[in-house]
């Protein structure tokens, strides 16, 4: 990028590769120089936990507030009731009021840990749209903010018009995701005063809709910021493991399992994760990703650990590290280790071992779990696993056993 920003914010960003479009990149930086900038990402409460693929804007927050500027944490109390269409095949299941309120409040626990909450200039605050959705009056909302809105520019975004040449369904009531999402915008603009949206690249076309009802209400400049969409190198969806989306929270994905999905990192993206996940300097993050053969995995442990010790703390990256060294340095079991606990009914019974592997995730199915043996991929106790039909019993588990699958991933099976 050609232009040299005078904020740190901007600096910062560009530097470690978070942006990918901005609508006013000179403007923006000029505002942030003149004092503090609020701005807002938007989350939607579809699940009790953020996942590795919120974590980019997640660290875009922290990295604003870092510089001097107000984080504000848009939870999608009101438009998790419609659901977002962005990019997706089917219309998303709706949640009753309870269950999203629930998955705020787990969501929380994770901000937490990333910013700074409180009342100060620079704090970071929680909002909820349903604050101003849930009590909008039909009528008056078609009349003040419908009427801005063009349907013919609204089919063109990207996000509705896959759908559409895909001839799958619209509901009506998605398309009005948009437009809610436009309001949130100018909402936090009038009570809070936020100057700034930020989000991945797929939420340009709300975002641009956001800035352009504000313009025509408010009559005033706001600004959009996107970060890129990532992938890692082989082309897979940042955030995806073997065993499914990668948790934040601890009590949904351990903490020991969270650092061995960063420790597995591919070697042509340790660098550029260091950037955008860590807050190491960017020179020595460019050294580390230079590295190269049996080098490279020293720096993917300090990507793993620095990464852990922000989400879980620094104790928790030295117990995942530990246990990881006393598994792969040393064939012992490690007490971090995820777990498999068999009742005294089902391990008198017995438990195929490619069923074992399944509920350990190290597999995705029965039909997986015996391929990753038949193929020489799955080892028991360290030994080579032939026998995809193998029953383990109570007589078997007088000391945990330990699964692993490739050379990595690894789980305990342990009597209850």
């Amino acid at each position: 990028m050609s232009y040299q920003p005078k904020s740190e914010f901007l600096r910062i960003i560009i530097e470690r590769g978070f942006l990918a479009d901005c609508t006013d990149l000179q403007t923006l930086d000029d505002r942030l120089m003149a004092g503090v900038v609020p701005a807002y990402i938007g989350y939607d409460a579809t699940a009790q936990s953020l996942h590795v693929g919120h974590l980019l804007n997640i660290m875009l927050l922290r990295w604003l507030q870092k510089t001097g500027h107000k984080p504000i944490t848009l939870m999608g109390g009101g438009t998790t009731k419609v659901g977002d269409p962005s990019f997706r095949a089917d219309e998303r299941p709706l949640l009753t009021t309870e269950a999203i309120d629930g998955n705020i409040a787990s969501m929380k626990q994770v901000f937490a840990k990333y910013l700074d909450y409180g009342d100060a200039p620079a704090d970071a605050i929680m909002l909820n749209n349903a604050e101003w959705l849930d009590h909008l009056n039909y009528l008056e909302f078609l009349r003040d903010i419908g009427r801005h809105f063009s349907v013919n520019r609204m089919l063109s975004f990207e996000s509705v018009k896959s759908r559409i040449d895909r001839e799958q369904s619209l509901s009506f009531l998605e398309f009005n995701y948009m437009i809610l999402q436009a309001y949130d915008f100018l909402e936090i603009h009038r009570r809070y005063g936020c100057l700034l949206q930020m989000g991945g690249s797929d939420q340009w076309g709300n975002i641009v809709n956001g800035i352009d009802l504000t313009r025509r209400v408010q009559d005033a400049q706001i600004f959009g910021l996107t970060t890129p969409l990532l992938t890692t190198s082989d082309g897979r969806k940042m955030g995806k493991s073997q065993g499914g989306a990668v948790w934040l929270n601890g009590d949904m994905l351990s903490p020991y399992e969270f650092w061995q999905f960063w420790r597995n990192t591919t070697d042509a993206d340790v660098g550029r994760f260091l950037k955008l996940y860590t807050e190491l300097p960017v020179d020595e993050c460019d050294r580390l990703g230079a590295l190269e053969g049996s080098e490279v995995n020293a720096a993917k442990v300090i990507l793993a650990n620095e990464v852990t010790a922000l989400c879980h703390g620094a104790e928790a990256a030295a117990a995942a590290e530990a246990t990881a060294r006393a598994v792969f340095e040393q064939g012992g079991t490690g007490d971090d280790l995820p777990r498999v606990v068999l009742s005294a009914q089902e391990a008198a019974e017995g438990v195929s071992v490619a069923q074992l592997f399944v509920r350990a995730g190290l597999a995705k199915s029965g039909k997986d779990a015996k391929r990753l043996i038949t193929e020489g991929g799955a080892r028991l106790n360290d030994e080579a696993l032939t026998d995809a039909g193998l029953m383990i019993k109570a007589e078997d588990l007088s000391e945990p056993l330990k699964l692993t699958a490739g050379r990595k991933r690894h789980a305990l099976v342990a009597l209850d």
